[in-house]
């Protein structure tokens, strides 16, 4: 008797682990689920600070919003998938992409040679100009102002690049901070003297700060958003097919009259 208890006793332990063992095989903290529907949910990673393409309106409450926001939602019912949106800081971004921790980023980024290395972008969805935003009490009026003064971007930014093109050309000391708000508090308490941004992210803090204004950068690089996949994914190609014809219905256009406006 004891023998077959023990017997079963083992059988059942052994049954138990095994279980165990499966559920750790298949289990994720990473990459695409699926919801109670079963329908698939891709992880989208995006650093909301980035008005007017992704934020938080505090006052309104603690959703994630924005042209960005709204454009992957529109991507991800023509692709046939739940887009489930998390901030992160935007220098984490692609590195969570690579790692497996999200499987897409859109948070106007813009491809370059070193993001191209290591994540696969899609087809082109908005091109912007870059400014550069200053108190109006500062002096600065053109980038030649800027020397001798300390300028803020954003840390892996195309911004940040653009800061040391122009300190080639001027005595510029160039900041990076993690997130916008960052730069234009700076300058507001004198920490920072401009801060380079792009025209439709500018725009809304000219809108909300009348101490602020700002020029456009004198040598404009070409600046367009992207979204980006793992090296390799097929989701490049459904969600280019997607872009294609969210442009060919006017979607995009709507977006755009909803969210966005250049710098006057």
């Amino acid at each position: 008797m004891k023998n077959k208890l023990f017997i079963m006793m083992l059988v059942l332990v052994m049954g138990v682990l095994a279980a165990c063992g499966t559920k750790d095989n298949n289990a994720s903290d990473t990459g695409s689920t699926t919801d109670t529907e079963g329908k698939q949910v891709l992880k989208v990673g995006t650093s909301a600070d980035y008005a007017p393409f992704e934020y938080v309106d505090a006052a309104k409450g603690e959703e994630i919003i924005g042209f960005d926001i709204d454009l992957i939602k529109l991507v991800g019912e023509k692709i046939g998938v739940d887009m489930q949106v998390q901030d992160m800081d935007f220098n984490s971004l692609v590195p969570a992409l690579q790692a497996g921790k999200i499987d897409v980023v859109i948070s106007g980024m813009t491809p370059n040679p070193e993001r191209e290395k290591v994540v696969d972008f899609s087809d082109k969805y908005n091109e912007t100009e870059q400014v550069i935003l200053v108190k109006k009490d500062s002096g600065i009026k053109k980038e030649a102002d800027l020397a001798g003064k300390k300028i803020g971007v954003q840390t892996a930014s195309i911004q940040e690049n653009l800061g040391n093109e122009i300190a080639k050309k001027v005595d510029v000391t160039v900041e990076g901070r993690t997130r916008i708000p960052e730069i234009v508090q700076d300058m507001m308490s004198k920490r920072l003297d401009a801060g380079i941004l792009e025209g439709g992210v500018a725009k809304g803090y000219l809108k909300t700060n009348d101490q602020l204004e700002a020029f456009p950068v004198e040598e404009q690089p070409e600046d367009f958003k992207a979204i980006a996949v793992p090296k390799g994914s097929d989701l490049k190609d459904k969600i280019n097919k997607a872009l294609k014809e969210l442009a060919e219905e006017g979607k995009i256009k709507e977006l755009e009259e909803k969210w966005l406006e250049k710098v006057e």
